[in-house]
């Protein structure tokens, strides 16, 4: 059966309250009005939410049963990719999510699906295996970017203290030069986060690009 618990705030991180609660009613907005459906989470199709469920899930070595955390579930759609694709790894899963509609969405959707939990948070409460985020990065809002900055940092470190193997991550790449993109967009270089994760993580970092979309999967091993 799923579980409903509430992740607490760690410690340093107050400044982003704010933000957090911002990015938690711009997507309860979005469910509302969508459902649980791509446009719910603010993605335009199946095919191509799930073409970054590939490159995330590159990560995993779904030979073994392992525990997966997933930062930003949404109303869960990672769950029903795994059962089409992976049906017969063993998986403990655990969805965490800013939005309280989203995780009545994805307790309804998953309530007959076993190690399956969610919980109401802006980090794991728990250490899994692997950990994947898909797209939280990309919708800044009107938040200036140092805010938005510090939020990436703050996610990316957490996710790592949450993951004994790894985590993978994906962020929108740059616009060709002289092409204006919305600003509530975030784009940046994969460089700048790679380099954050292996200095500041002492991690080992793979950049997976050219997979039909603009924007690139970050897989972040641990040393």
């Amino acid at each position: 059966m799923t579980q409903a618990v509430s992740a607490g705030a760690s410690a340093g991180e107050g400044l982003l309250d704010g933000l957090h609660t911002e990015i938690a009613g711009y997507y309860s907005q979005k469910v509302l009005t969508h459902g649980p459906t791509p446009l719910g989470v603010d993605w335009p199709c199946v095919p191509t939410q799930e073409l970054r469920f590939v490159q995330l899930l590159r990560l995993c070595d779904f030979a073994h049963p392992f525990a997966l955390n997933d930062l930003g579930c949404g109303y869960g759609a990672l769950l029903a990719y795994l059962a089409r694709r992976h049906r017969r790894s063993r998986i403990d899963y655990l969805g965490i999510d800013l939005s309280p509609e989203m995780l009545v969405e994805a307790s309804q959707l998953w309530a007959k699906r076993s190690e399956t939990g969610f919980v109401l948070g802006h980090t794991s409460p728990r250490v899994a295996d692997y950990s994947v985020a898909s797209g939280i990065f990309n919708v800044k809002l009107h938040q200036p970017t140092e805010i938005w900055t510090r939020f990436i940092e703050t996610t990316l470190t957490n996710m790592h203290a949450t993951s004994r193997r790894g985590f993978a991550v994906n962020f929108l790449a740059p616009l060709a030069a002289g092409v204006e993109g919305k600003t509530e967009l975030y784009r940046c270089p994969a460089s700048v986060w790679r380099q954050f994760c292996e200095e500041q993580l002492a991690a080992r970092v793979d950049v997976l690009e050219n997979y039909g979309l603009r924007e690139y999967t970050l897989l972040v091993r641990s040393a």
